[in-house]
């Protein structure tokens, strides 16, 4: 499924505790919603949108029905109305998502013809004022300035900065905002890392969450593919979890339709840090990383060489099995198979050993014990700074692959394709067995995973996938990605090896899986357009080697690494020495024929 396209389908079953709040910020109330289309049941009052601006629609799924927005170009127009009172818009940071929402947000606020700031708030000495500055914010027009100054004269502060720093830096962040002003987020992270310390939001503020559901860089390029077809982008699920003012959900609408979401729906802080911090340690990042590195010694050792095992493997999961998950649903994959019984085989031997893993990793979340491994881990990078992934052989040879890919030979492996659906249903599976909505369950599972992140791997490989994502992720997919890659060796292969047979239950579950029904529906819905991950000037991979090449001739000591991210490329001076910054700077304009050129650190610098 495209991330441009709804995912719509059923609230849980199971209704939530009463002591959450809705997408207004009020205590549920029964009947408090208003009925705007006929559906088969009626969506859980719990997950109701409570707008006075925008339009909501309650949309059928597999027969239950679900309150959602869509979004649209030709709701900029309503942007004035949601946004009033919100004269300066506040983003702090500028890591993964910060650079592709404020521009979007910049650009949408721009054709609404609203003259309400953007402006970014660093820290004077963050080398990223460079990266915001080669943006077109800047000191001289007030859109660049001192964190705290910025956030001190906010409307709307945009907290986009890592992970682990909000856990340091939340005290002095809200007690430097202002009273009525409303704090946004685009990840529940917080939210666990306060209910640890025992620490509660101000209640004169706004506190809502619109999180999109794919990383920074997709955020921005499909946006911009969307200008030319009347508005794409990633769809968003968005909260309101403090209403202080009364308007809170129609400032985070606008935000969601700012940013360019062709479709929000309703979630919660907890639900949403839940999945989705759940979500990038298994089938997103963590677990295909797992999978395809097990499969792929599978396929050596069994006599297949190193180039065949990689096709067999990565680009079978990022060509053909994401191509047909995107477009058709994960049940066709197992229809476009030419060996059905050898899907089945991976598919019943690796749907537990997978769902045992994230079982935990759900649990390990939901205690909040995997937010404070994420903190203690950024406290000891200066010791033991994050490890690189994709260097092994396995990635060298993904090089020469990729270089003579011809994408219509890649093949459908029967066997690697039943893993990869064991893992992906499984990981369904779990967040609806614990409690999440369908349309959380399968944007975080589905949606992001073959529309904003197989892509990037589709590319460049797997620490381009992993690497363009928060630091959250990126440690989540290295602490458990292994454990995918132990669980499938040791039980699932080991299995098979053995000659066990097909769980007729997993086999039935599969089969007729409600989850089919909702993903079927939503690739009825699939727009026109897919990600690119091209930069405008060849493939990322052709303008990494341009870029380098230019930065050795000014330099002589500066590398580059490409992301993907509004058709930039983020150059970073490695010089030690007094000059470094006069050395960045003439780097920067040396680059300047390269389409958005944004000049900075690097990527271990990142912040959420």
């Amino acid at each position: 499924m495209s991330a441009t396209r709804a995912f719509v389908a059923a609230p849980v079953a199971a209704k939530l505790s009463a002591s959450r709040k809705s997408a207004t910020g009020k205590p549920y109330k029964a009947g408090a919603r208003r009925s705007v289309a006929v559906c088969a049941k009626t969506s859980a009052p719990e997950l109701d949108i409570n707008t006075k601006v925008f339009e909501k629609e309650l949309v059928d799924v597999a027969g239950e029905g679900e309150y959602i927005v869509r979004g649209g170009r030709h709701l900029f127009e309503k942007l004035p109305e949601a946004l009033k009172g919100i004269n300066t818009i506040d983003v702090i940071g500028w890591g993964s998502q910060a650079p592709a929402q404020a521009q979007n947000f910049r650009d949408s606020l721009k054709e609404a013809g609203m003259d309400t700031k953007i402006c970014i708030g660093l820290r004077p000495s963050s080398k990223s004022n460079d990266e915001a500055r080669a943006c077109g914010f800047t000191e001289e027009d007030g859109t660049l300035g001192e964190t705290f100054d910025v956030i001190a004269k906010s409307d709307l502060v945009m907290l986009l900065i890592s992970d682990a720093a909000q856990a340091k830096m939340y005290p002095r962040i809200l007690a430097a905002m202002k009273p009525g002003a409303t704090l946004g987020l685009s990840h529940g992270f917080l939210l666990g890392v306060m209910a640890s310390d025992g620490e509660t939001f101000r209640e004169d503020i706004n506190v809502v969450l619109v999180a999109p559901k794919g990383m920074g860089p997709s955020v921005r390029r499909l946006y911009e593919q969307g200008k030319d077809v009347g508005g794409s982008g990633i769809n968003a699920s968005f909260a309101v979890h403090q209403d202080a003012t009364g308007n809170a959900t129609d400032i985070a609408l606008g935000w969601s339709v700012a940013l360019g979401s062709p479709f929000t729906f309703a979630t919660t802080l907890e639900m949403e840090y839940r999945s989705d911090i759940f979500g990038e340690r298994g089938i997103l990042l963590g677990g295909v990383h797992g999978i395809v590195e097990s499969l792929y010694r599978r396929y050596v050792k069994d006599g297949m060489s190193e180039e065949d095992a990689f096709k067999n493997t990565v680009e079978c999961i990022t060509g053909p099995i994401t191509k047909t998950i995107s477009t058709k649903g994960i049940k066709a994959v197992y229809e476009a198979v030419s060996d059905k019984a050898e899907f089945m085989k991976a598919y019943s031997a690796s749907y537990m050993p997978c769902k045992d893993i994230l079982y935990e990793c759900y649990e390990e979340v939901q205690s909040t014990n995997e937010i404070r491994s994420v903190v203690m881990a950024c406290e000891r990078f200066d010791t033991f700074p994050m490890g690189k992934v994709g260097t092994s052989a396995m990635w060298k040879v993904g090089e020469k692959v990729r270089a003579e890919r011809v994408e219509e030979d890649i093949p459908l492996n029967s066997f690697t394709a039943g893993v990869y659906c064991a893992c992906m249903m499984a990981q369904i599976d779990t967040l609806r067995e614990k409690g999440h909505s369908f349309s959380e369950v399968c944007n975080e599972s589905v949606i992001e995973a073959v529309d904003s992140l197989n892509p990037y791997m589709h590319a460049r490989g797997v620490a381009f996938m992993v690497d363009n994502c928060s630091y959250t992720a990126r440690l989540g997919s290295r602490k458990w990605a292994p454990r995918f890659d132990y669980n499938l060796e040791q039980q699932a292969y080991v299995a098979v090896d053995q000659g066990a047979a097909v769980d007729k239950e997993i086999e039935s579950k599969f089969l007729n899986n409600p989850a089919h029904i909702a993903i079927a529906n939503c690739c009825a819905l699939r727009p026109s357009v897919d990600i690119s991950v091209k930069f405008g000037v060849g493939s990322a991979r052709d303008v990494e080697r341009t870029v380098t090449l230019r930065s050795a001739l000014v330099t002589g000591r500066v590398w580059a690494t490409t992301r993907s991210l509004d058709s930039c490329v983020w150059i970073a001076a490695l010089s030690t020495d007094a000059n470094s910054r006069r050395i960045k700077s003439r780097t920067a304009r040396s680059f300047r024929s390269v389409v958005g050129i944004k000049v900075g650190s690097s990527p271990a610098s990142e912040s959420r």
